[in-house]
C-alpha cells in the first residue's frame, strides 16, 4: 500500500510503497478514503511541536473511511463510515495518510449520517470550531450584528453560515476579491482593504476572527464599546502587541477558543453538525489531492491558497 510519509523535519512528504498494516487487539482497521491536510499537520511536521512522532512518519491528524476488521465487542461491523481523530494520529504515530491504517477504537467514530469521505475527513474542526465559538464562547444572540474575518475559509465560512442560521446580521471579510465569491449566501461580503466603513461604524457586537497576527487589535475596533472578539486562528502570525490604555478606552472583551480544551464539547457537538451536513442545512467546501500530491497540498495551505479544506484521497492517482 502507499503512503505519505516525513523523513525529515521540515521537508515534504515523500509517496512510497508502505507494508499492510497488522490490526493489534482492541485496535480497528480502516480503509481510509479521505486524510485531512491542516494546519496541525504542517506544525506537526516542521519538529518545533511538543509532541513529536519518531521519524520516519505517515501525516494526517484526521481522516475519514470504512471499517474493514474490528473486535466482535467494538460496536463497529464492516463497511461501517467512520471519523479517524485522536489516539495520537499524526502527532505520536502514524497518521492519515495512507491506503488503510489500524487505529486505536477511541480514535474511531461511527458517522450518524452518511457524508462524502472528503467532508467526514474535513468537518470536524470547522465545523465544532465554529459551534464552541459561537455558541459557548461568544454565546451569540439573535438579531445581532456578526463580523467574520476570514470568511472565505473552512472555519471562517462555517462561522457564517452557523451565525447566520442563529439569526444574526453577519459580515463576512476576506483578503482578496477573488474571495469574495466564497462567502457563504446570505452575508455581506467585504475585502480587508475595503472595511473602512466597519471601524466607522463600529455597529457590530461581535467579532469572530480566525487570523490573529499584528492586525487583531485593529480588526477589534471594528466591535462597538462593550463588544466581544472571538479569537479562533493565528495563521497570519502568532504574536500581537497590546497598547493597555487604548485597550481598555477601546472596552472590547478577548476571548480566545482552545479547542484543545473543549474537545469533549467538540465530540458532543459533533453528531448534530453531521446531520446538518449531510441534510444540506451545512456546506463545507473542500479541494481534493490524489496521495501523490500530498506535497501541493500542504504547499497550498502554508499559502492560503486552499479554497475549504485541503483533504488527500488515497484511492486517487497523484
Amino acid at each position: 500500500m502507499r503512503a505519505a510519509r516525513f523523513h525529515t523535519w521540515g521537508a515534504a512528504p515523500v509517496v512510497e510503497e508502505m507494508p499492510e498494516p497488522v490490526r493489534g487487539p482492541g485496535e480497528v482497521l480502516v480503509q481510509v478514503e479521505a486524510g485531512g491536510v491542516g494546519h496541525l499537520d504542517v506544525t506537526v511536521s516542521s519538529g518545533e511541536f511538543d509532541m513529536r512522532p519518531q521519524l520516519p512518519y505517515i501525516g494526517g491528524v484526521e481522516g475519514a473511511g470504512t471499517v474493514l476488521e474490528a473486535d466482535d465487542d467494538s460496536g463497529l461491523a464492516p463497511g461501517a463510515q467512520v471519523v479517524l481523530r485522536g489516539g495520537g494520529l499524526g502527532i505520536v504515530r502514524d497518521g492519515t495518510w495512507t491506503e488503510r491504517v489500524s487505529v486505536r477504537r477511541k480514535a474511531v467514530t461511527p458517522l450518524g449520517a452518511p457524508l462524502e469521505p472528503a467532508v467526514a475527513a474535513g468537518f470536524f474542526v470547522p465545523a465544532t470550531t465554529a459551534y464552541v465559538a459561537l455558541h459557548d464562547v461568544a454565546e451569540v444572540v439573535k438579531g445581532e450584528e456578526v463580523i467574520v474575518v476570514g470568511a472565505a475559509g473552512a472555519v471562517g465560512a462555517m462561522v457564517v453560515q452557523q451565525a447566520l442560521a442563529a439569526g444574526a446580521r453577519v459580515t463576512g471579510v476576506v483578503g482578496r476579491a477573488d474571495q469574495l465569491a466564497d462567502v457563504p449566501e446570505g452575508a455581506r461580503a467585504v475585502v480587508s482593504a475595503d472595511a473602512e466603513d466597519l471601524a466607522q461604524t463600529r455597529s457590530a457586537s461581535l467579532l469572530v476572527d480566525t487570523l490573529g497576527g499584528e492586525g487583531l487589535i485593529g480588526r477589534s475596533r471594528w466591535v462597538r464599546q462593550g463588544g466581544r472578539a472571538v479569537v479562533i486562528g493565528y495563521v497570519a502570525g502568532p504574536r500581537v502587541e497590546l497598547d493597555l490604555p487604548s485597550w481598555l478606552l477601546d472596552d472590547v472583551a478577548l476571548f480566545p477558543v482552545n479547542m484543545i480544551r473543549q474537545e469533549r464539547r467538540a465530540r458532543e457537538v459533533s453528531g448534530e453538525l453531521v446531520r446538518r451536513l449531510s441534510c444540506g442545512d451545512l456546506t463545507l467546501p473542500v479541494e481534493t489531492f490524489g496521495l501523490g500530491d500530498t506535497p501541493a497540498a500542504l504547499e497550498a495551505l502554508r499559502n492560503g491558497r486552499v479554497r475549504g479544506r485541503a483533504v488527500v484521497l488515497p484511492g486517487r492517482a497523484g
